[in-house]
């Protein structure tokens, strides 16, 4: 249980402010907000309904559907292996999948490395990027549909799609990290989850986040944006983002036939998220050394994200928002921010010693609505 003091909690003030609003005007079902601070949390708060329908309310142990939450912990495990020599940046991937070698529309096959997987610059996409693109058509697995899929055929789909460009000459938020999730499986002869479990989890002793859910009964519920207010989920809910859309499958997780996707599919707790980020804010000790969190917060890809996202760039596992003035964002240089489409947020500012965990069941509010710049903000006035 999260340490209560009541003289730190009223510092943040603005912060309930913003939580109180969002629920009032029915824009997220429920929250767990957590803020840390040089090391100690001096923000908790769980509000709103965890599972509106029965009337459930939210509590700050409540499990959510992770989505790209995932990533950062996925990340954090393939740098383990890097550090101890198993797996090398500039590696090629059919080292560990002899058989994926997707190609370019001349028919070239380009060596997609570990790096490429870990940055977003391999040339893979998914299939919310484009409505009826060629993911779609292929059948390929953005990581949170498709219950009982396998991981052999979804990388077999992934790779009979051609790139769209050659890797580490273009960015592309993708299906990189499930296919580098097959990777981190080949090299330990283990399911993703329990490489995860040994190489992240374990060592931090949080044991509720996982590719399972590990008591259903505080799972939240999930909900999209609707008017008057969030619909819940049915067992499969297509929701429009972007240039396409992101169809969820939320009962795929209680599904042990489906693939442990390392781009979507644990779930977890805020306060085990908050953790494993926080590891990596100090240092990365027991997990990772020094060195190798520098390189994770270190804008690994130049300017290939300044055309649609200005001010950002991308590390190994997030972004790294490089200007703050030209992202339109109140937070230092160098701070790293991600979310995930079941409706979560959290950003770490290094120079602050920072770091936001805000976890909602409403999506795409809870992702990139205003909740989330609004939460920023909050932060910044209480700061």
């Amino acid at each position: 249980m999260i340490p209560f003091d009541e003289s730190k909690q009223k510092t943040y003030l603005a912060v309930d402010n913003t939580i109180d609003t969002a629920l009032a005007s029915k824009r997220l079902v429920g929250t767990v907000v957590l803020i840390a601070r040089d090391g100690e949390t001096v923000y908790h708060r769980a509000a709103g309904l965890a599972d509106r329908e029965a009337n459930l309310a939210m509590k700050e142990d409540t499990i959510f559907r992770l989505a790209s939450v995932t990533k950062p912990i996925v990340t954090i495990a393939a740098m383990r292996l890097i550090e101890q020599g198993r797996i090398g940046l500039d590696d090629p991937v059919t080292k560990w999948l002899p058989n994926f070698r997707p190609r370019l529309e001349d028919g070239s096959e380009p060596a997609i490395l570990v790096r490429h997987l870990l940055t977003h610059t391999s040339g893979l996409s998914y299939c919310f990027a484009e409505e009826n693109g060629a993911y779609v058509r292929a059948g390929v697995s953005d990581g949170v549909d498709q219950p009982g899929l396998s991981l052999d055929e979804n990388l077999r789909r992934i790779a009979s799609v051609p790139l769209l460009f050659e890797p580490g000459r273009g960015w592309q938020y993708s299906v990189s990290m499930d296919v580098l999730g097959a990777v981190i499986e080949k090299e330990t002869g283990k399911r993703l989850g329990d490489a995860v479990a040994e190489l992240v989890m374990q060592p931090l002793g949080l044991s509720d986040t996982a590719f399972a859910v590990v008591d259903r009964s505080r799972l939240a519920a999930p909900y999209v944006d609707a008017s008057p207010e969030p619909k819940r989920m049915g067992e499969t809910e297509k929701v429009w983002a972007l240039d396409g859309s992101v169809t969820f499958a939320p009962d795929r997780i209680f599904d042990p036939l489906s693939f442990h996707s390392g781009g979507g599919g644990m779930a977890g707790t805020a306060g085990d998220v908050l953790a494993v980020l926080e590891t990596v804010r100090k240092g990365g000790a027991p997990l990772l050394s020094e060195k190798t969190v520098k390189d994770m917060m270190t804008n690994q890809v130049g300017n290939l994200l300044e055309p649609t996202r200005p001010g950002f760039g991308f590390g190994f596992g997030w972004a790294i928002i490089l200007d703050p003035a030209a992202a339109a964002l109140p937070v230092s240089p160098g701070t790293l921010q991600w979310g995930g489409v079941y409706g979560h947020h959290w950003f770490m500012d290094p120079a602050k010693k920072l770091t936001v965990v805000a976890l909602t069941n409403t999506t795409l509010e809870g992702m990139w609505g205003q909740f989330t710049l609004d939460i920023k903000k909050a932060v910044a006035a209480s700061l």
